[in-house]
């Protein structure tokens, strides 16, 4: 993915060369997921700002600018009447933001942190490194606090699962849906990116006939580098999905999960992570649940409480998962156990 041209990677005194260079080692060292969130956020600011200060974004930026970025984003703007009002007006009016409420911690959080990486691009100095910015988005964040609420309203456990997989039956798409549910859930519970990007050449079936192992390489995820992330496998029913549609799609290389036309002919591009979000929803629905039952997240949630509920040790349930902290999977360990805890019993 190419970095749009509204991207700050231009470092004073660099020849023309250079800078296509740099731009050129970002593009490829930068997760792909993380460069949209780098566009988004630049479109974001730059409006913000002309629409704020009637100016174009400064480099180094001011430091009376980007306290006034978190003073309007630190506060609940649905009973103002000044300027921070009628901007944020203007940018739900324009889709780039979604309303007068206080944003969520994270989404200031995101938006800063992409403003100080456009200054890293720049080899400048960020204001939000200032001892008062510092402590005024302290303070923000203290103020905002909320419920950290699930990115899936349920988890999708091994039942939820089957009534999904009984919907699927003979087409190339229902092949396809069945072969993404599988992998998603039984390789650790897969992000929907990480699905969306596999490639043919990322499943290894050479111990498939002698063993029913499918091995799944992942180039990376979001808390895996680029070429350190483990290599998964896939056992059982799981695996048998994934041989079944390589067979039945005879997809030899390039995207392993594509689009399938209404006249269940395979196309060439790979699909969407909105598509496997829109997949999972599709099953839902038609397995009778209702459609806000569970995200695409429900995967992944969902194989961590069934291993919780079979008793899995959570060190077993990780090395699939790929968490990196032990504290977050634990969550999911906890509801698990508290349920199941004798002293929730006392009263009979």
């Amino acid at each position: 993915m190419k970095p749009v041209q509204t991207h700050p990677f231009s470092p004073p005194a660099l020849s023309k060369v250079d800078l296509d260079a740099l731009n050129d080692l970002y593009a490829r060292g930068t997760p792909e997921n993380t460069l949209r969130a780098y566009e988004r956020d630049l479109a974001y600011l730059t409006a913000w700002k002309r629409l704020r200060f009637n100016e174009p974004l400064a480099w180094p930026e001011r430091d009376e600018c980007a306290l006034r970025f978190v003073l309007d984003h630190s506060r609940d703007l649905s009973d103002a009447t000044d300027d921070a009002r009628a901007v944020a007006d203007v940018m739900i009016a324009q889709g780039l933001r979604r309303s007068l409420s206080c944003p969520a911690p994270s989404t200031l959080n995101r938006r800063v942190a992409s403003w100080q990486a456009f200054h890293r691009m720049k080899n400048l100095d960020s204001p939000f490194d200032a001892p008062l910015l510092k402590q005024a988005r302290a303070k923000a964040r203290r103020a905002a606090a909320r419920p950290t609420k699930p990115k899936s309203r349920n988890p999708i456990t091994r039942p939820i699962l089957e009534q999904m997989l009984d919907t699927c039956h003979g087409s190339m798409r229902d092949c396809r849906d069945r072969a993404i549910l599988m992998l998603g859930w039984a390789s650790g519970g897969r992000r929907r990116s990480e699905i969306a990007t596999l490639m043919a050449e990322d499943i290894s079936l050479k111990d498939f006939a002698k063993d029913g192992v499918v091995w799944v390489s992942l180039v990376q995820t979001k808390t895996t580098a680029r070429g350190a992330t483990p290599r998964l496998v896939l056992k059982g029913r799981a695996a048998q999905a994934i041989v079944h549609w390589i067979e039945v799609s005879r997809i030899e290389d390039g995207p392993l999960f594509r689009p399938v036309s209404k006249s269940d002919r395979l196309l060439k591009r790979r699909l969407t992570p909105d598509a496997i979000y829109q997949i999972v929803k599709h099953r839902l629905r038609l397995a009778g649940l209702p459609q806000d039952f569970a995200s695409a997240h429900g995967l992944r949630s969902g194989f961590l409480t069934q291993a919780a509920l079979d008793g899995a040790p959570i060190q077993a349930a990780m090395r699939l998962s790929l968490h990196r902290s032990v504290a977050q999977a634990q969550r999911y360990y906890d509801d698990v156990e508290i349920v199941e805890n004798p002293a929730t019993d006392l009263l009979g």
